[in-house]
């Protein structure tokens, strides 16, 4: 069955308070690579007090992350604890991150979630705040030293989802299409991987590569990024990449005369995402479910502080998003409401 919603930039209510959640579990933990396990999920009903939590994002530049912060806040509400947040203002910004966990650290907190700018630049800062409280690495993969437990899915399988939709449209011996790839910022803690995923996946396919531009994830960064993509490559086929991308690259190619020639795919889902997806604008775009993710990573943190980890990583089970195809209780476990700001202190 075919589901559509037609309010797009409204997702539906959050599950009940502990509502079972269908999880991905590494047999191995900190993992992402080996088998897994689905496993039926019990969060917990309460804190055991009203913990404080020190939550650090890579930025708030695209509607990702202000969904994971949309479920970090509901988790917080439900179980009684408090949080301030910072973010870094973007992926090159790594002194800036250490220094904002530092000080938000020295205010005196119970427990630290990370949402990472580098995969392992960051190690010898978290192995000292790892000294006194649980470090939870939050949906950018980290570099395991001192890191307590991790909530996100395999960014190669996010890589690889996108992948295939074009590899599925162009198989082996079909005549060659263009793919301009954007992975996003060198460095990141998820961009390696999502490389991985996405060349694995076309290699059996007629797609190449014709042009890579690595940037930062703000919009104007990816529109500028496009923009030189099309000039160098004037007969792509596909522009595939972040969600800003993917954005940037609507419009681009809307103003170019492009568009229906070329075709979008994103390898994560924001709410613009979505609306494209929606429209026929863009193919498509796997979803890893940022809001649960928030509610997971906040889950987690408490469970660290009292001493009750039931898995040291998990995540949510990625869900390919092609032609609008997604469930009200999926399309709230992805896109916070039209109407959430960035919450920066939550107190219950």
């Amino acid at each position: 069955m075919r589901w559509f919603c037609v309010l797009f930039l409204v997702a539906a209510p959050l599950a009940a308070a502990s509502s079972p959640w269908q999880l991905q579990v590494p047999q191995a933990p900190f993992d992402y690579e080996g088998p897994s396990d689905i496993v039926t999920y019990t969060p917990l009903e309460t804190a055991q007090q009203d913990w404080s939590l020190c939550v650090a994002y890579p930025h708030l530049k695209d509607a990702y992350w202000l969904s994971v912060n949309h479920g970090m806040v509901e988790e917080a509400r439900r179980l009684g604890v408090s949080f301030k947040l910072v973010e870094a203002g973007g992926y090159p910004n790594l002194d800036r991150q250490r220094q904002q966990i530092i000080d938000c650290v020295a205010e005196g907190v119970d427990a630290l979630i990370l949402g990472t700018v580098a995969y392992d630049a960051l190690t010898d800062t978290i192995l000292q705040i790892a000294q006194d409280i649980p470090v939870i690495a939050a949906v950018n993969d980290i570099a395991d030293p001192g890191i307590t437990a991790k909530v996100g899915v395999s960014w190669v399988e996010m890589g690889a989802a996108a992948g295939r939709v074009i590899a599925q449209r162009h198989p082996k011996g079909s005549p060659a299409v263009k793919v301009a790839w954007f992975p996003g910022p060198k460095g990141a803690g998820w961009v390696q991987f999502v490389e991985r995923g996405f060349h694995a996946a076309i290699a059996a396919s007629s797609a190449e590569i014709a042009v890579t531009k690595y940037g930062d994830t703000g919009r104007k960064d990816q529109v500028l990024l496009v923009e030189q993509a099309l000039e160098e490559v004037p007969d792509l086929d596909y522009v595939v990449g972040s969600a800003p991308t993917a954005e940037a690259a609507v419009s681009l190619l809307r103003t170019r005369g492009l568009e229906g020639r070329v075709q979008i795919v994103s390898d994560y889902m924001t709410h613009a995402v979505y609306r494209g997806i929606y429209r026929h604008k863009i193919l498509a775009a796997p979803t890893d479910f940022p809001v649960l993710q928030g509610r997971l990573a906040v889950e987690f943190a408490v469970r660290a502080i009292e001493g009750s980890l039931v898995h040291r990583q998990a995540g949510p089970v990625i869900f390919p998003v092609v032609e609008g195809q997604i469930t009200e209780a999926q399309l709230s476990e992805t896109l916070a409401p039209a109407s959430f700001i960035p919450v920066f202190e939550f107190s219950p």
